[in-house]
Formats: structure tokens, C-alpha cells, sequence
């Protein structure tokens, strides 16, 4: 009997182009998991591809075929033991050779592997691993070549992507580079062992009162020889033992325990309670020797999707532990293009950052990867809700049957590495495929419920989302909901925006309509919108190397925004909206006002439609992060540096947020006259689960001198609506003739004498503005070793208030709009008492 020992394959590696067949070619790998490019640039072949136009000078590593090697001496195994080699991840098409024999050949990035190597190993001394990684790229375009049948209709990226289970974002994207990696990106160890925790998971039933649950505990079992094993379960919280059961492991290697829990702790997304994590633990034991130990954090939690008929159509939204949750949050792409570089520590940072922006929910979009356990870990510990898209995007796969073979081993290996995760609320079958399948006039038959006609049509990429995949989760993770793709609404068109979840790009794409009517233009689920923006300046000094290229419309700069059609949209929604401006850092602050004034307009009006019979259930933007340093539609950059669209949409999620509007007087089409009189709203949406008091106050402030043009209007004593939204003024009226001035409209919540919210509704479009001598004071009114609060006054109003975003620092608000009379604090962290303090600017600065 020997105790599961391993042994991890991180050092010693080299590696050369496969082609290079000299002793000398052979490059040091300097640690494993690493992808070819982190290599090369170790060894000084390859500049920083993120950097100036490097990515072009990197093309060539696409092309080639890369070729890994170490040498190990065989681990003490005693009598009765195995020896396994163990991938859990190789990128992608890899034949792996033991002292020159093949032992493993795979072509799946997202499949894990384990070999046995016990007898390759009986000879004693040094032993030669070497894997052959062949060029994804060109294997691609020869297997679309055996299949010229098939219509390989897509967008992004070479079609031929479409024939290989690897990032599908390696190809390129709309906002990332052709970066074809190839590598050990995931760890590779030996491991020595008689008998082994092979699977270690939960089922959970939690009583509809709360006030109990039933956890089941299953592993399963691999042993070397027959005998008899304990498997010894307990179950924790908080690191404290709750329960401990031993039982015998059954002959076909399985043990099964139940612990019954009162008054359980739930696990709940953040803002609604405790993320609370029970971990079980299970001990592999013979003969009193304990061989085994595998552990795992759990929640007790119920999560649903509620679909059901409703005067808007047919409902879309997430209900946790009974309680309906408004899903304000982001899209999520791999946050580098080279993935091993990604730690658990930036990991855990991006969801913090979440969790800082009162985000609740996070989409792993479809074209990237199953992320790292250490993602989902943060998502768990943070109580960020996962939205998890399995890995198909923007196409329409074939199915041939050793393709469909593999996508089922991965969809089973990924959905049984993930579902303990409590973070994880529903699996999705894919990134607007069926969107390809429209464009394209695929056919799709949603009547025809025969599977295996499906894959006779020129659309067989059906059957993975409509038979393969929701039969996979729903043997192995079936309390999870399974949706078929993202958008898709029952086989309906899928920017029907009555059922089902939404992709709204008609601002930005499509027909380019104006932001501030972007609430008009959702569904029961928005699951996709968004608004580029440049990334601050310190992240455009880190990719442009001269200082002549410094400037808004430079090639590099160009070069990294890979957006189709970029210039025109950036410029439209900026000349529509804004007073341009030619130097380089009023250029980036202004793109980022008008994003952070789109994600505005969206949330805000979608959270309002919460309250509505749940019209609108979540608004997912795109997207949360960057995989390099570029101009994207991301909130938050590469360097996790947050755009002020951050700060916007963290203040329309506060738990009780306030209001106001003006209908939108579309400017362009009436060339320009002002209206006679303008409709207003006025109305709170909170997520609180209990009614609260509060008073409402609505101001109107000129923008030219600051005083009110108006009696201001408040509401007292106002019974806020929980979970929903509470309308206050629906027809309220401005008579341009009698306030001829331009004037904002500001309003603030108090609750319990706190002051809980505001908003701010300016006059449209603001290039008509004159919003200069503002009389802006930023005054610092106290300071500890790393923290410091200012106090930030105004005689005039002032639009969009930006802080220098600094390494280190993370300020508590950002992208303000201040008025007159009300005074504003923001603490920031991580700023010593000698440093700099931080810049700031504002509209019309």
C-alpha cells in the first residue's frame, strides 16, 4: 500500500521548433505550464507581441509546430502501486512519447489526461518525456478541407476554427490578436499511488423553508488491486468538523454518505447575504493507513431560472434561496491571451473588482476557456453568480462523429470538474450560434424534435446544444439549469425581446442608435451591450513605444483596437454627443464618458423594468476585462485599471439607487430645435427584501450659474418598494419658454437619515454645453498612512468627474457628476501620505 504521492513536471523542460532537428535548437522552458510564446520570449526569440505592432512580427509562430522535452528518473513506487502520468491540460494537438513511445495522443485543449506509465517505467534510470504539439492553425485549414460540404458559416476569427476544440479567441477576435499557442498549459505530474479519490462531489437538497437540508457526499474510488477500503467523510464549516461518517467503498469503487444539516448556512451572491462555503472532506483508508485525502468547498443553495408567461411575454430571470435576484454584471473573456500567465491572485482580484462595482453576476463567454479552478474559487468565496457558456462561439460547428466523441469526454470532464461550485447557476450551450444560423439561412426546424435528423441539416451543430450537451449536465450536474445557447428564447428568433435572453448590439452595431434610448431596445435578459472606450493613458504608454504616435487616430493605435469599423462608430457616438477635441488624452477621456454614459442609460432604465413584472432580469455588459493591453469594449483594462463605465454602473446597482429622466428629444433629427416642453420621471429601485422609508428630493439646477431655475420637489416619507421599483413622478413637465436656461435635474434618497443615492439628469447632447469655470474644489479633509478622504464642492454642475486610476490605489467612486449643495466624499486607498495626489478631469476641464 503506498499513500498517494505527486510529483510535479514543472522544471527541467526544453523546447524547440519541431522542425529544427539540431542538438543546438533545444531552448530552456523556464517553468511548466507555460505556452510556446511565454517561452520564446524568455530565451529572447520574440518581443512582447503586446506591445507597438509586435503581434505581426509574432505571426510566424502560428504557423509552426513546437516540440517539448525533460527527463525524469522513475519515483520510489512500492509493491502494489501504479505509477500515472497526469496532463491536465495540453494546447492542443499533442502526441506524447515515453523514452520514444507513443503513450497519448490528443486533440482537445479542455481535456484533462492521465496514463498509466508503471511498466513504461521499470527500467531504472533517467526517462525521456517529449510531446509534439503539431500547428493548430494549419491542422485546422486541412480538416476543413476534408469536409468542403459543410457550410462553415462564422464570424471572427478563420472558419477553420471551427474544426478544433481549442480557444476559439486564439484565432483572433474583435478585440484580441492571432496569438496560436501551443504547450503544456496546464500542470503535468507523476503520481504513485495504490488507491485514489478519483471524484469527490455534492448533491444537495435544501428544505423549502430553509430551515434544513440533506447533503449527500459521493466519491469515487480507483484502486490498484481488490481489497477493502473505508472511505471516512466529514463535513465542516467555517473549520469547524459538523459530521463524520465511515463507510466501506462498494466493489464497482464507490461510497455515498448523507449528513443531514439544521438551520443551515446559505450560500448567497454578495449584497444578500453571507457567501457562506461548507467544505467536505473524504479520507481513502486501508487497514487504518490513510492512502487519500480530497477535500472541497460546497454551497447549500438552491438557484433557478423562472420562465413563465407574463404580460411582456415569457419571463427570464434567477431566483436564489426563493429570493428573485436582479443580475447586474459582465461578460468575462480570458483575461490574456497566453492563459498560463494568469495567477489566482489576479484571478481573485478581477472578481474583487466585481464585488467593489456591486456586480453580481459574471458570463465566461463561449470563445474562450472553462476557466481555472482559482476563477470559479474567487467567484465562490466572493458570492459572484456564474453564468457559464460552454466552449462553442459565433459559428456553425460540424459534427463528425469522432468530433462529437470529443466534445462529450470534454463537456463531461469540465462539467464534473466545476459542479461543486455554487457560484455556477446555469450552463449554456453556446455564443450566438443560433445568430450564425439566422445570418447564414441555416435551417432550423424547432418542431423537428428528432436528433439525428438535426445532424442532416446544413445546421448539425444543433444536436450538440439541444442533445449532447443537456444530456451531459443533466447526468452529472442536474440540478444546474441547462439553457441551448446565448441568445436563445424556445427556438424563436433570437432578438425576440419577449423570451429568453438577448444580444442588444444596436448600439454600436447594427443600427447604431442613439445610447440614450437604450433601455427601449432590451429583452427579458440582456445578455450582451456595449460601448467602446480607450483604456487610460498609462495603459496606451505601455503599447505605444514613440511619442509621435501619440495621438487619437495613430496606426498603432488602430492597430489595437481590432473592431470592425471602429473609427466611424467611436466617431459617430463622440461628434453626436461631445465636443471633440485632436489631443490624445482629452480624446480617451471622452470616449470614456460616452461609454460610461451608454452602460448609464442601459442599467438604469433595465433595473427600472425589474420592477416591472421582472420585464427586464439582468443586463450582463460586454465585456468585464481585456486579454491584451487594447481599445475594447471593456470596463475595466488589461491592467485592471477600471474605466469610469466602473464607476456608472456600481452607482445605478447600489442596493437603493434613484432615478431621473427626461424623455429623449432626438436633436439630430429635428436639426437641432430645442423642444417646447419635456416630459420627466422620477422613481427608486431597490433590492432590499424589506420596505424602507425614505425621502426623495428633486432639484433643478442651471448648468450656466448653478442656482435652482425651479421650486425643488420632494417626497417624504416614501415606502420603497422591496425587490422592485417604487415610481414617484411618471409625467412630470418642464416648460422650456419658462426655464429657457439649460438645467440639470439632481436627485438624492435618504434612508434613516442617510444620505443612500443620487442621480443626475443632464440636457442632451452635451457638445451644446458650455461647461467650463465651474468652480470645482477637491479639497483633502483627512489622511491616514494609506488612506485618504477629499471633499469635492462645485458652485456650477460638473459632469463626470474622473480620478487618475494609479497601481495600488482604488478609489471608492469615480465618474461623479456633482452639483451645487451637495458635497461629495471619496476615500482612496493605498495612497501614502508622500505620494502625488491623484489627477482628475471632467467635461468641458
Amino acid at each position: 500500500m503506498s499513500k498517494l504521492q505527486q510529483f510535479p513536471l514543472s522544471k527541467g523542460w526544453s523546447f524547440r521548433d519541431s522542425e529544427d532537428t539540431s542538438e543546438d535548437a533545444w531552448m530552456p522552458a523556464p517553468v511548466i505550464p507555460s505556452v510556446v510564446h511565454q517561452d520564446l520570449q524568455a530565451n529572447n526569440k520574440l518581443k512582447d507581441p503586446y506591445i507597438g505592432f509586435n503581434e505581426l512580427e509574432a505571426r510566424w509562430v502560428n504557423e509552426k509546430s513546437w516540440t517539448y522535452k525533460t527527463v525524469f528518473q522513475k519515483p520510489a513506487a512500492p509493491v502494489g502501486s501504479c505509477v500515472v502520468l497526469a496532463f491536465d491540460g495540453l494546447d492542443t494537438f499533442a502526441k506524447v512519447k515515453l523514452d520514444g513511445n507513443v503513450i497519448l495522443e490528443s486533440d482537445n485543449m479542455f481535456l484533462a489526461h492521465r496514463v498509466d506509465v508503471t511498466k513504461a517505467l521499470e527500467a531504472e534510470g533517467d526517462h525521456v518525456l517529449e510531446i509534439d504539439f503539431d500547428c493548430a492553425f494549419l491542422r485546422a485549414k486541412e480538416l476543413r478541407k476534408q469536409d468542403p460540404e459543410h457550410n462553415w458559416a462564422s464570424f471572427n476569427g478563420d472558419p477553420s476554427r471551427l474544426s478544433v476544440r481549442k480557444a476559439q479567441y486564439h484565432w483572433g477576435w474583435d478585440w484580441g490578436p492571432v496569438l496560436m499557442t501551443a504547450g503544456i498549459w496546464r500542470e503535468v505530474r507523476l503520481e504513485v499511488y495504490s488507491a485514489r479519490v478519483a471524484d469527490l462531489w455534492t448533491e444537495v437538497q435544501l428544505a423549502s423553508d430553509h430551515q434544513s437540508a440533506r447533503v449527500t457526499a459521493l466519491a469515487e474510488v480507483e484502486s490498484v488491486n481488490s481489497g477493502s477500503h473505508k472511505a471516512c467523510f466529514t463535513l465542516s464549516l467555517h473549520g469547524q468538523e459538523i459530521a463524520r461518517e465511515e463507510i466501506s467503498v462498494t466493489e464497482n469503487g464507490t461510497a455515498k454518505v448523507t449528513f443531514d444539516v439544521k438551520e443551515p448556512s446559505l450560500w448567497w451572491p454578495h449584497g444578500y447575504g453571507e457567501a457562506t462555503l461548507y467544505e467536505v472532506s473524504v479520507s481513502l483508508r486501508r487497514e487504518q493507513e490513510e492512502l487519500h485525502r480530497v477535500s472541497k468547498k460546497f454551497g447549500i443553495r438552491t438557484a433557478e431560472v423562472i420562465q413563465q408567461p407574463d404580460k411582456h411575454g415569457k419571463s427570464f430571470f434567477f431566483r436564489i434561496n426563493g429570493v428573485d435576484i436582479f443580475c447586474g454584471g459582465s461578460c468575462w473573456i480570458p483575461a490574456d491571451n497566453l492563459l498560463p500567465s494568469i495567477t489566482a491572485e489576479r484571478y481573485r482580484k478581477w472578481i474583487e473588482l466585481m464585488v467593489h462595482g456591486r456586480q453580481v453576476m459574471i458570463r465566461v463567454w463561449g470563445g474562450g476557456s472553462y476557466e481555472d479552478n482559482s476563477f470559479y474559487d474567487a467567484c465562490d468565496e466572493l458570492g459572484v453568480m456564474v453564468w457559464q457558456d460552454f466552449m462553442f462561439g459565433c459559428g456553425n460547428y460540424p459534427t463528425w462523429p469522432n468530433l462529437l466523441e470529443s466534445i462529450r469526454k470534454e463537456s463531461v470532464y469540465n462539467v464534473r470538474r466545476l459542479r461543486h461550485h455554487p457560484s455556477i447557476v446555469i450552463w449554456v450551450g453556446n455564443n450566438e450560434d443560433y445568430q450564425v444560423q439566422e445570418q447564414a439561412g441555416l435551417t432550423y426546424n424547432y418542431e423537428d424534435k428528432d436528433p439525428e435528423s438535426w445532424l442532416k441539416t446544413d445546421f448539425p451543430a444543433r444536436y450538440i446544444y439541444e442533445k449532447l450537451l443537456p444530456e451531459v449536465v443533466q447526468e452529472f450536474c442536474p440540478s444546474t439549469f441547462y439553457h441551448p445557447g446565448s441568445p436563445w428564447g424556445d427556438g424563436k428568433i433570437t432578438s425576440d425581446p419577449t423570451v429568453g435572453d438577448m444580444h442588444q448590439w444596436n448600439v454600436w452595431h447594427g443600427t447604431q442608435e442613439k445610447y440614450q434610448i437604450f433601455d427601449t431596445l432590451g429583452g427579458r435578459f440582456n445578455s450582451e451591450f456595449g460601448m467602446e472606450a480607450f483604456p487610460h493613458m498609462s495603459t496606451i504608454n505601455y503599447f505605444v513605444e514613440n511619442e509621435a504616435d501619440k495621438y487619437p487616430q495613430s496606426h498603432v493605435l488602430d492597430f489595437h483596437n481590432k473592431a470592425d469599423g471602429h473609427e466611424r462608430r467611436i466617431a459617430t457616438y463622440l461628434v453626436e454627443n461631445l465636443r471633440t477635441a485632436t489631443d490624445l488624452e482629452t480624446h480617451i477621456y471622452l470616449t470614456q464618458v460616452v461609454q460610461a454614459e451608454t452602460m448609464m442609460f442601459g442599467y438604469r432604465g433595465w433595473r427600472r423594468q425589474w420592477g416591472d413584472e421582472r420585464h427586464c432580469g439582468g443586463a450582463l455588459l460586454w465585456q468585464l476585462n481585456d486579454c491584451w493591453p487594447t481599445i475594447s469594449w471593456a470596463i475595466v483594462d488589461y491592467f485592471l485599471r477600471p474605466k469610469p463605465a466602473f464607476y456608472a454602473v456600481a452607482r445605478v446597482l447600489n442596493p437603493i439607487a434613484v432615478g431621473v429622466r427626461r424623455e429623449h428629444h432626438d436633436w439630430s433629427v429635428t436639426h437641432a430645435q430645442p423642444p417646447k416642453t419635456s416630459k420627466f420621471e422620477l422613481w427608486v429601485a431597490s433590492s432590499r427584501q424589506q420596505e424602507v422609508q425614505g425621502t426623495v428630493e428633486l432639484r433643478f439646477l442651471s448648468v450656466n450659474t448653478g442656482l435652482e431655475v425651479r421650486e425643488r420637489i420632494v417626497h417624504e416619507n416614501v415606502s420603497i418598494v422591496p425587490n422592485g421599483t417604487t415610481n414617484l413622478i411618471v409625467d412630470g413637465l418642464i416648460d422650456h419658454k419658462v426655464h429657457s436656461e439649460p438645467h440639470v435635474l439632481a436627485a438624492r434618497i435618504w434612508v434613516d437619515g442617510q444620505l443612500m443615492a443620487r442621480d443626475v439628469d443632464w440636457p442632451q447632447p452635451f457638445k451644446y454645453l458650455d461647461l467650463s469655470d465651474r468652480g470645482l474644489e477637491v479639497k483633502k479633509v483627512s489622511e491616514s498612512e494609506d488612506e485618504q478622504t477629499l471633499l469635492i464642492s462645485t458652485q456650477k454642475p460638473v459632469k463626470c468627474l474622473v480620478f487618475e486610476e494609479r497601481e495600488g490605489v482604488r478609489v471608492s467612486d469615480s465618474a461623479m457628476d456633482i452639483v451645487p449643495g451637495d458635497d461629495q466624499r471619496v476615500t482612496i486607498k493605498g495612497l501614502k501620505p508622500n505620494d502625488a495626489p491623484l489627477k482628475y478631469k471632467f467635461l468641458g476641464q
